[in-house]
């Protein structure tokens, strides 16, 4: 980041060297004057100096309001970047790894700790460099005056050093820690919120609280624990602040006493130590912030640095046709969900999956689609394995509808225009007409109209409509549709169906279903049961089969 913008931090620290070089000639000029005075010089001599007290203060003020206005430019610019790094890096995530992490951690991280790194980069970044700066030459000048009253200011801060290494030591991961419990108390009321009705239905209440609680008790144990090591670094740093100036003043005292040192001298060094202190205050109030940063910045980065499948993006697909070759899938910790499944699903043809809940069938689907990754075996799209293609030359392939759809804040056209940018109105409208979204029309604004917050709220229907009208808008060659019509009425999910349907004809589709009606019209099923493909044949070959799908066929007609 900092050769990113490697002009402005030169800048930065070469007013800020300049700043606090400044702030040196106040403290020596003052000695001047005493030694002066004592030797017999006049008020016009002592006006001179004072008249360049006033000069070096001047100049502070100026270039120290210059450093500031770089380091808080470059801490503005540089946010902008981590935000928009972040931003990159997690829609480039697989959509498993987000489900795993949890939602609540992702906005976490996307939102207090940017916010945080966002502020030391603005504050504590010119602040801090400020103060070291200052420190450094404040010593150096201090050393220059008079060498044993430097060392032995020098010397009596040691204590802030030790101080420091033992906060520093500790901070880190308290604040780590910190952190993770912010994004588990987020999450817990997030899926609270999310799922109140379900919550309120279940008379599960008294558990979510429980949960909350928990969460926010780990939240207050790890603020308390940051904050028992500030309670410990803070004091021992204000009474190094005083030991120094004693010791100066003791020893200048003693070496006044055989003429080794003027009283001047002594001024200077006690002035140069008592300046020390607003630098080195300023600095380390800063450092609970830089390692409250440190922390954030950490989980910001390492959204990152997750483990996910290696994507060459080398290869492009042959043909449309998909192959699932001795594929078993594991969640996260669990034992096989999928177990050895082979398949072919030909270009062009429409083939349900059907089975018993728990079969494996929306697994699978999220296989067929990408969003997950087999334990074992291969799925390819025209002989490309489907973990080796990147995901935006993945869904000119192959695109995944599920049942759970998602309204961005915007305008109807923003939503659509997601799947097809360069659309225009007339695109947009017969999208919206092949999946029953003649709604549409009536709204206020037409295409125009704001959903969400403010705006025109879609029910579950509206929403699920405008899913699939983004299917039909990102004109894939393969669509899995996993029960994407649930959310509709039989009527409505039917004629949306049969609109679908010859909107793709051509294409492949891949139904999961529950709703066999789909298993009819299809040119073949695959029934799944217990993560397995049990059948796999045209509907009239199943049911003359006599097996697991003709009970099921039977069931769903009540025969």
């Amino acid at each position: 980041m900092v050769r990113e913008d490697g002009r402005a931090v030169v800048a930065m620290l070469a007013l800020n060297g300049l700043a606090a070089a400044a702030g040196l000639g106040g403290p020596w000029l003052l000695g001047r004057i005493i030694d002066d005075v004592r030797a017999g010089a006049g008020t016009g001599h002592v006006d001179r100096l004072a008249l360049g007290i006033l000069c070096f203060a001047l100049a502070q003020l100026l270039l120290g309001r210059f450093a500031r206005y770089a380091g808080y430019r470059f801490g503005e610019r540089t946010l902008a970047r981590i935000r928009e790094r972040f931003v990159e890096r997690a829609l480039a995530l697989p959509a498993s790894v987000v489900e795993r992490a949890g939602t609540g951690d992702l906005m976490t991280r996307g939102t207090a700790d940017v916010a945080t790194v966002g502020t030391t980069l603005r504050d504590a970044a010119p602040e801090v460099s400020v103060a070291l700066v200052q420190v450094v030459l404040i010593m150096a000048a201090m050393l220059a005056v008079d060498l044993p009253l430097g060392v032995c200011g020098v010397l009596c801060l040691s204590g802030i050093w030790f101080a420091t290494r033992w906060y520093l030591r500790r901070a880190h991961a308290g604040y780590l820690a910190e952190g993770a419990a912010d994004s588990a108390l987020a999450e817990v009321l997030g899926s609270t919120a999310a799922g109140a009705r379900t919550v309120e239905a279940l008379g599960l209440e008294e558990r979510r609280i429980a949960a909350a609680a928990e969460a926010i008790e780990n939240c207050r144990a790890t603020r308390t624990h940051t904050l028992n090591l500030r309670s410990v670094l803070f004091p021992v740093v204000e009474f190094s602040y005083v030991a120094p100036v004693a010791g100066i003043l003791l020893i200048g005292g003693a070496l006044r006493g055989t003429g080794a040192v003027g009283i001047g001298a002594v001024v200077s060094c006690a002035l140069y130590v008592w300046q020390l202190a607003e630098p080195m205050d300023k600095a380390l109030l800063w450092l609970d912030q830089l390692q409250r940063s440190n922390a954030s910045f950490a989980r910001v980065e390492g959204v990152g640095r997750i483990d996910a499948p290696v994507v060459t993006g080398g290869a492009r697909p042959a043909d449309d046709r998909i192959d699932v070759v001795g594929v078993r899938y594991a969640y996260q910790g669990e034992r096989d969900v999928l177990h050895g499944v082979d398949l072919t699903v030909r270009p062009g043809e429409r083939l349900a999956v059907v089975g018993p809940s728990g079969a494996g069938k929306s697994t699978l689907g999220r296989l067929l689609a990408g969003a997950e990754v087999p334990r074992t075996g291969r799925v390819t799209v025209g002989r490309v394995p489907v973990a080796e293609l990147d995901p935006a030359q993945l869904r000119r392939h192959v695109v995944l509808v599920s049942q759970e759809h998602h309204v961005f804040l915007g305008t109807v056209r923003d939503n659509l225009g997601i799947a097809a940018p360069t659309a225009g109105d007339r695109e947009l409208r017969a999208a919206l007409a092949a999946v029953g979204g003649d709604w549409v029309d009536e709204l206020p604004d037409g295409l125009d109209t704001a959903l969400g917050a403010g705006g025109h709220r879609p029910d579950a229907q509206q929403a699920q409509q405008l899913a699939l009208a983004r299917v039909v808008l990102a004109d894939p060659h393969t669509v899995i549709l996993d029960e994407a019509t649930s959310l509709l009425d039989p009527a409505t999910a039917r004629h949306t169906e049969r609109s679908l349907a010859a909107v793709l004809r051509g294409r492949t589709v891949i139904a999961i279903a529950h709703r066999l009606h789909t298993a009819h019209d299809a040119d073949r099923v695959a029934v799944m049961d217990g993560g397995r493909v049990t059948e796999l044949g045209s509907h009239d070959e199943l049911l003359a089969a006599d097996g697991g799908y003709a009970a099921l066929w039977r069931s769903w007609h009540g025969g």
